[in-house]
């Protein structure tokens, strides 16, 4: 690709980001129920970056880029479970280094990327905070939809949590019905009123 100038290898970059919304996180064929892509994960990841940073007193953008950026390597090498790692091995870096050559965005998203790995600033910890959190809302449903087996993945994800602003989140999303922030809404009497007709 290094024949191609810089706002083609953009345009490559946007379709390649692109394939996120066709990447499965794959942990969810075992626990039977739920299903998402990784621009999903993604995009809530970020915004619960966004919400924690802001509890911390913590910088809210830069922790939002690291959850966007956290799995964006995915596009190429596809979602490692669990299960997946113990058999297999993919170069993260390598993907997100060829994915980015010929952007002008290298050094910035690898720089991110090496932040989140290396998990030594707020912002990094609170991503990955982030990203067990995203998980753990997504099990949170799935166990007020019957399946029990979320609650061991639960038990699990909820020990991962390092900051005190995230367990604390944790405790009210673990609290809370998935289904109140609608079924509750602005209008409770809605359900009565049979779309406006008394």
């Amino acid at each position: 690709m290094t024949d191609r100038d810089r706002l083609t290898r953009l345009a490559d970059f946007l379709f390649e980001v692109g394939m996120l919304r066709k990447t499965p996180r794959t942990g969810y064929q075992f626990l039977g129920s739920g299903a998402e892509n990784v621009a999903e994960h993604s995009f809530r990841t970020a915004v619960i970056g966004f919400v924690l940073a802001e509890m911390r007193g913590a910088d809210p953008l830069r922790t939002m880029a690291l959850c966007l950026f956290h799995d964006l390597h995915e596009a190429r090498t596809g979602d490692f479970n669990y299960v997946n790692k113990l058999y297999n091995t993919c170069d993260c870096k390598r993907a997100l280094t060829d994915a980015l050559t010929g952007t002008g965005l290298r050094e910035k998203i690898l720089d991110t990327w090496e932040e989140l790995e290396q998990s030594q600033s707020p912002e990094a910890i609170l991503a990955h905070d982030a990203d067990q959190l995203d998980l753990i809302v997504n099990l949170k449903e799935e166990l007020d939809l019957g399946n029990r087996y979320a609650a061991k993945w639960l038990d699990c994800s909820l020990e991962r949590l390092r900051t005190d602003e995230a367990r604390s989140l944790a405790r009210t999303v673990m609290e809370t019905d998935h289904t109140d922030w609608w079924f509750q809404g602005p209008d409770r009497l809605w359900w009565s009123k049979k779309n406006g007709t008394e």
